[in-house]
């Protein structure tokens, strides 16, 4: 990590960023921006805060908190005991989910180290400094936050979106962009969690959610959703218990320990909630209830006394799934949620892990952060000088600081931890280096049984190859006169293969002794070293229950 930065010294460029983390991976976001004399601290989601805790000087003049998911919220609490004079700004809501983020502190009063703000009410938090916060969506609570220093007349402004969301969802109305509309400021932070890809809309995610929880309960299974305790988890309960394909239905909906807790902090809430969720809860409660259909309650210690099959469950997506494996519980659907920030990895190694014939998993999407293009078009609408993107790979931000339409008119900035981001401002706009864009040139031959793709093996050291190459296995569509290739990842092939029922008698590598990880193990394969898929054969199958017998 680079030394903590201190004022620019150029007095006539007054602006410039610092990330302590970029929200790559599971690094969390934290960025430091200089305006004039003053360090604002934009979230803190960092795991290890020894860049802070080295030196008795805060690292910044105040802190502000877009909202209270983990990636941005998690180190404020240590911060705040290190540093107690560090004011630190946040929503009245976001104060009052923080502690969601320590409930291993049960009992301890939390929230008070955060000092609530109002919206769209601009407040000089030091003199020269004001901050006004915009509903961003995403979450309850969540702020896009518009920074004002203002210095011998000249007034330069800085516009953070946090997290944000331009769609309603069914617990928070999505960011509005008239407020916001031709702000024109110095600078905008935004995150591009999606990079340039576009989804369907909201109410279609829901429906093909829906669709699949209702054929799983239809063909007599149990639903498993692993969500995050806060936002995702109290989306769905919402859309379950308001939905019609689910109003009236004899069914259990059982909700984990983190998930129910956060549920409990939404009923407190209710006030700062859509008048729509305000209007359903003086009818029904809103979460809790055993008498409207579906029930809808807390999970119990002992799933097998009391749980009546088929149900639907949702729980921690850290939480360990094992217990759901019962065979006096019957068979289960997970679905997993498709999330940009998402440890691909370790979610797959646990699918893995709980392999069974009584499990079968799926993939949904239920976006909470904006697509491509709603990102693009609110930078269009806001028409910053700088735009600086964060919160993504780097691949996905990459896609967008290559687009045309925004290196034509903006500044583009997508930085690395540690680096030191200068946001000169003045009339004259530099036109920052393109960056380069390969085309790879191939051959194309037909045989008998099958279409031969031939490009040079240069493709392999673009970022993106990593990702398209996961597996091996490519899909390709025709998108008018073009060909389009795309590769297929190890989460589809899972769901994919999951619904395919496998003897233990069935000679493939699902029950080859030599399969782990699904890569094969076996040197006398000629699959060694590959990723296999769970239906395929080779020559050198080893039934597994050889492995168990020895």
């Amino acid at each position: 990590m680079n030394p903590m930065p201190t004022a620019s010294s150029n007095r006539q460029n007054p602006l410039s960023c610092f990330p302590y983390g970029v929200g790559r991976d599971s690094e969390g976001v934290c960025l430091l921006v200089q305006m004039g004399p003053y360090r604002i601290l934009l979230d803190c989601g960092l795991k290890d805060l020894s860049p802070f805790l080295a030196t008795e000087t805060p690292p910044a003049d105040l802190v502000l908190c877009t909202h209270a998911h983990a990636d941005h919220a998690r180190g404020l609490l240590e911060l705040h005991e290190r540093f107690p004079s560090l004011p630190i700004y946040a929503s009245e809501v976001t104060a009052r989910l923080l502690p969601l983020n320590w409930l291993e502190l049960e009992g301890e009063t939390l929230s008070s180290f955060c000092r609530a703000l109002s919206w769209r009410s601009a407040v000089e938090v030091l003199e020269g400094l004001t901050v006004e916060l915009f509903p961003a969506g995403h979450l309850p609570g969540a702020t896009a936050i518009l920074l004002t220093y203002t210095k011998s007349g000249r007034a330069y402004t800085v516009l953070y979106t946090g997290d944000f969301f331009l769609s309603n969802s069914r617990l928070v109305e999505g960011l509005s962009i008239d407020p916001l509309r031709g702000l024109s400021p110095d600078v905008l932070i935004i995150e591009g969690s999606y990079g340039t890809a576009r989804h369907p809309r909201r109410r279609q995610q829901e429906k093909q959610l829906v669709e699949k929880i209702d054929r799983a309960i239809a063909n007599q299974m149990s639903v498993l959703l692993p969500v995050p305790p806060l936002g995702l988890g109290q989306e769905i309960l919402m859309l379950l218990r308001s939905h019609h394909q689910f109003t009236g239905r004899d069914l259990d909906i059982w909700v984990d320990t983190e998930v129910a807790t956060a549920c409990d902090i939404y009923l407190d809430l209710l006030p700062a909630l859509p008048t729509a969720v305000q209007n359903f809860a003086k009818h029904q409660p809103l979460f809790w209830d055993e008498q409207v259909l579906p029930r809808t309650r807390r999970l119990p210690s002992s799933l097998e006394e009391k749980i009546q099959l088929p149900c639907i469950i949702l729980t921690d997506l850290t939480a360990d799934w094992s217990p759901y494996c019962s065979p006096a519980l019957g068979t289960w659907v997970v679905l997993l949620p498709e999330r940009p920030q998402l440890d691909e990895s370790s979610t797959l190694e646990k699918v893995l892990r709980c392999a069974t014939t009584r499990l079968s998993w799926e993939t949904y999407l239920l976006a909470e952060h904006s697509d491509g293009r709603n990102t693009i078009q609110l930078i269009h609408n806001i028409r910053p000088q700088h735009v600086i993107f964060v919160h993504g790979s780097p691949t996905y931000l990459a896609d967008l600081t290559s687009l045309e339409e925004l290196q034509s008119r903006y500044q583009l900035h997508s930085p690395a931890v540690g680096t030191l981001v200068e946001l000169p401002i003045g009339d004259t706009f530099i036109q920052p280096a393109a960056p380069t864009e390969t085309n790879y040139e191939g051959e194309l031959n037909e045989f008998d049984t099958a279409v031969q793709i031939t490009l040079p093996t240069t493709i392999i050291d673009d970022p993106h190859w990593r990702h398209f190459a996961d597996t091996g296995l490519i899909e390709a569509r025709w998108q008018g006169e073009e060909l389009v290739l795309r590769g297929l990842s190890q989460r589809e092939l899972l769901s994919q293969s999951s619904s395919v029922k496998f003897q233990m008698d069935v000679d493939c590598c699902r029950n080859c002794r030599h399969q782990r990880g699904q890569r094969c193990w076996n040197p006398a394969s000629p699959l060694y070293d590959f990723k296999v898929t769970p239906e395929g054969y080779c020559p050198a199958f080893e039934s597994a229950e050889l492995r168990r017998e020895e």
